[in-house]
């Protein structure tokens, strides 16, 4: 069998793969389709008149009072204050782990550089408003100007329209969808761009999940596809023994000739080695006619699209799925007809009008057209023939009358606005706290608000711990260039520089990497809470309240510190900074890795440099003990000068003996009392 070339392999890849799309786009179309009307019903203006219903009301009043936004807005915010973090937990059970705490951090820096809150809120509010929102995580070089750095960062971004262009395999069952074996995401060009970038005449992919009909126009786009397909690829691992009996395992691709003379240099040989199968995720880029772009194997073993659902399950072996806005549309077309017609009917005229015959406004026509603009005082009238032939005076013939509102329509109003409080959650304006209740109760009527919205919550964070995960795979692949110097980004937001694949000695001796992700071994979980402005507040008043209750001056210190490292505001990060390395000083708050370096040294400094206050001391004590010696020289010279020209006189004699012995005294008394004064300042440590 003749063996396929380059070009025909890639046409049976594309073949396979549409025929892959088209079954997956005609089992879920009807649901996905669903799934749009709903985005566009509650926020597209207009929108809730699409479909049979318009038809219906052509030429009539549609008016529009949309009850469903209030309802998804406040899903949304809620959601927006209550942010999910992805925490990292060694999968062994240790309380503490240093890598652990790394991808924490890595993981934060790489949200803040790629503003991934984008990408969550996108999804969020696709998934609330229709019942499915998407975003993909990406590897992108750090620096795309400079051809000789080739580290790459993990990026999030969003994926719009998510329930018209991502697709997974139908045999994927997870709701995170681990276990999926393709994917497909579509993505919009316009035909200028198209053609600029790839060259050729476009051929759009088939995409079928639209709505168009009530917009006036639609850009003219063509659709390419990102084509994930999981492939389990054979690889062999070869294990080598070190000159201590190590054993090393790498994989082919992993060693080259340089690092095979290495090893024979240093002793180390081959042992064994075995076949394994990896899971590799390979990427192609397709339009309608052909593969764009094959690009190959991607970082990670996982295909890096997060899916999130408002509300999901499976039936007649079907997903699906649908947010907050479904059950709601009826009673909302309804509310909207009920209104129309009710301005309709409001439109007509409710000022009773004469009916007359054309005898009696001949010649009038103009003052009776105009009295609604003139306001004439008075309005003429002919008078009207009768049977005899006489002019007789008549009024009008009749009056109109004002359109009368049925009596189905006032009931029905009411009863439609109560359907949609209790379907959209909130009845009886539970969200309005009113004064003078107690704190139980506003903490049940929040309780109450919150399993309201606690589903999408809950599918949320399903979505944050799949995204925390397939980044994790990515960064074993892409964070392994040892020395590389990178972001981290702490709870509260503080930066701070981190080493990877930093050589250092265990608490056993031996040589170890510091932040090799190579071999992180973690799981992921999530945390739904307040978001960081609403905890940093709520910090502040519980600190505020804390000092209220407490006499001890260093606790209060501690306390004060606290509250001002958690306070916000303009031109106060410096305070905050200021406030942080002083509860580091007191033991209060653990430092970093760089603040517990700058912290060794400078405590170094002043251990080598002294206590400024012993060193004063000493000197003095020294200076005194000199002057000392000093002023018993001088005594000893006098009196020897005395000695030689008095010599003989025994009164002389023996006053020079008085003085200098009482000199000595005092000499050692002056010694004594310097040297126990240093060493009281010196906390009893000798002097030296």
């Amino acid at each position: 069998m003749a063996r396929l070339t380059n070009d025909q392999r890639m046409a049976n890849i594309h073949a396979e793969a549409m025929a892959e799309f088209d079954r997956i786009q005609e089992a879920v179309r009807d649901e996905r389709l669903q799934c749009l009307q709903d985005r566009r019903f509650y926020s597209i203006c207009g929108a809730q008149w699409e479909g049979p219903l318009r038809e219906q009301y052509e030429n009539k009043p549609k008016f529009e009072v949309n009850k469903i936004m209030l309802a998804v807005t406040r899903i949304i915010n809620e959601y927006r204050n209550n942010r999910i973090t992805v925490d990292y937990v060694p999968r062994d059970g240790r309380p503490e782990s240093k890598i652990a705490d790394t991808c924490d951090k890595l993981y934060r820096a790489d949200e803040m550089d790629s503003s991934a809150e984008e990408a969550y809120d996108n999804g969020f509010e696709e998934a609330v408003g229709g019942g499915f929102g998407a975003w993909r995580l990406r590897t992108v070089y750090e620096d795309e100007e400079d051809d000789e750095n080739e580290k790459q960062r993990i990026i999030i971004e969003p994926i719009f329209d998510a329930d018209s262009s991502v697709f997974f395999d139908l045999n994927a069952k997870r709701q995170d969808k681990a276990d999926a074996r393709r994917c497909f995401v579509l993505t919009a060009l316009t035909r200028e761009s198209y053609k600029e970038q790839y060259g050729d005449d476009p051929a759009t992919w088939p995409k079928e999940i639209h709505q168009y009909e009530f917009d006036w126009a639609t850009p003219d786009v063509v659709y390419i596809a990102e084509y994930y397909k999981v492939e389990d690829v054979n690889t062999t691992v070869r294990i080598f023994q070190n000159i201590s009996g190590e054993e090393e395992r790498y994989t082919s691709d992993e060693l080259d000739d340089e690092k095979l003379e290495e090893f024979a240099a240093i002793g180390t040989i081959e042992v064994r080695q075995k076949r394994v199968k990896k899971r590799r995720v390979h990427k192609y880029l397709m339009s309608g006619g052909r593969i764009l772009d094959d690009l190959g194997y991607i970082a990670g073993k996982d295909i890096p699209i997060v899916p999130v659902y408002g509300k999901r399950w499976f039936i007649d072996n079907i997903e699906r799925m649908m947010g907050h806005v479904r059950l709601a549309k009826d009673a909302q077309r309804l509310k909207n007809m009920q209104l129309s017609k009710l301005g309709e009917i409001s439109a007509y005229s409710s000022i009773e009008k004469p009916i007359m015959t054309p005898e009696q406004v001949a010649g009038h026509q103009i003052m009776w057209s105009e009295d609604n603009l003139r306001n004439y005082p008075y309005l003429l009238i002919n008078p009207v023939t009768g049977a005899d032939g006489s002019s007789q005076i008549s009024g009008p013939v009749a009056y109109t009358r004002s359109a009368a509102i049925p009596p189905s329509l006032a009931a029905l109003l009411q009863v439609t606005e109560q359907d949609i409080q209790d379907i959209l959650g909130n009845a009886g304006q539970q969200d309005q706290i009113v004064s003078n209740i107690s704190g139980k109760a506003v903490e049940l009527i929040q309780q109450r608000m919150d399993m309201q919205t606690f589903i999408y919550m809950s599918n949320m964070a399903k979505a944050v711990r799949r995204s925390g995960e397939i980044w994790l795979s990515m960064a074993k692949d892409v964070y392994v260039e040892e020395g590389r110097r990178m972001k981290g980004v702490g709870l509260a937001g503080e930066m701070e520089s981190l080493e990877l694949m930093k050589p250092t000695i265990s608490p056993a001796g031996e040589m170890e990497l510091e932040n090799d992700l190579s071999t992180a071994d973690l799981d992921v979980i999530v945390d739904v809470g307040p978001s960081s402005s609403s905890k940093r507040q709520a910090v502040v008043r519980s600190i505020l309240g804390m000092m209220q209750i407490t006499q001890d001056p260093e606790t209060l210190q501690v306390l004060g510190a606290m509250a001002m490292m958690n306070m916000e505001g303009e031109g106060i990060a410096e305070v905050r900074d200021y406030f942080r390395q002083k509860l580091i000083r007191m033991g209060v708050v653990k430092p970093t890795q760089e603040e517990a370096e700058a912290l060794a040294a400078e405590m170094a400094a002043q251990q080598a440099q002294g206590d400024p206050n012993a060193i004063f001391l000493q000197a003095a004590a020294e200076e005194a003990i000199a002057k000392a010696a000093k002023a018993r020289a001088d005594v000893i010279n006098t009196l020897a000068d005395a000695d030689y020209k008095a010599a003989g006189t025994a009164e002389r004699n023996a006053k020079t003996i008085e003085t200098l012995a009482k000199v000595d005294e005092d000499d050692q008394r002056l010694a004594i009392d310097s040297a126990k004064g240093i060493q009281e300042i010196l906390g009893g440590r000798p002097i030296g």
